[in-house]
């Protein structure tokens, strides 16, 4: 249940918006994987499963003007950045180095040829919310048991049609866009 007079929607996704991730993305769609085509990792990924609700009553409960909020299970990270953008037509730059990514999912990642802003994730959710208010949103984000891997991993920077860009390690920025297929079989 959405508190009365709240409202969470991409329609209040403005210019100057921070972009948060309540974790690491990738590994529910990694574990899923796994278990089907009985691959065996070095290290085991365990699925990222968790109720969001508790996530979100806890921004709420901090004052947080929370303008958007999503769960990244289809199509992750990537997609559900730029349903957002696209419906709130604003253009959103992402940090490649700040989005948490666990070293055996993007082992794994690597080895199967995926990229893990596409793989799924079970437990998580995205945030847009007044820049202003981001460093207090993460730390109530972090306070609960589910959040403690939440990152500050992007801004909206402007109005438009609606699109994403990733600024890479390298410093290179490159389009983030939605996939003409899916990248893996459909896992929920």
């Amino acid at each position: 249940m959405v508190p009365e007079g709240v409202v969470i929607a991409p329609r209040r996704v403005r210019p100057g918006d921070a972009v948060l991730v309540s974790g690491d993305v990738g590994r529910h769609g990694i574990a899923v994987l796994s278990v089907r085509e009985a691959l065996a990792f070095e290290e085991p990924v365990e699925s990222d499963c968790a109720p969001v609700q508790g996530l979100t009553a806890a921004l709420l409960a901090s004052g947080i003007d929370v303008h958007c909020l999503r769960d990244p299970t289809r199509g992750g990270l990537a997609a559900v950045l730029n349903e957002i953008a696209r419906d709130a037509s604003v253009h959103v730059e992402v940090e490649e180095a700040q989005i948490p990514v666990e070293p055996a999912v993007l082992g794994a990642c690597e080895l199967l040829g995926l990229d893990p802003l596409y793989v799924a994730c079970e437990g998580r959710l995205v945030a847009f919310l007044p820049e202003a208010q981001a460093e207090r949103a993460l730390a109530s984000l972090r306070d609960h048991r589910l959040g403690r891997g939440a990152a500050r991993i992007g801004r909206v920077v402007g109005e438009g049609k609606g699109s994403v860009v990733l600024r890479t390690r390298l410093g290179t920025r490159r389009t983030l866009d939605l996939l003409s297929g899916e990248q893996l079989p459909r896992i929920c």
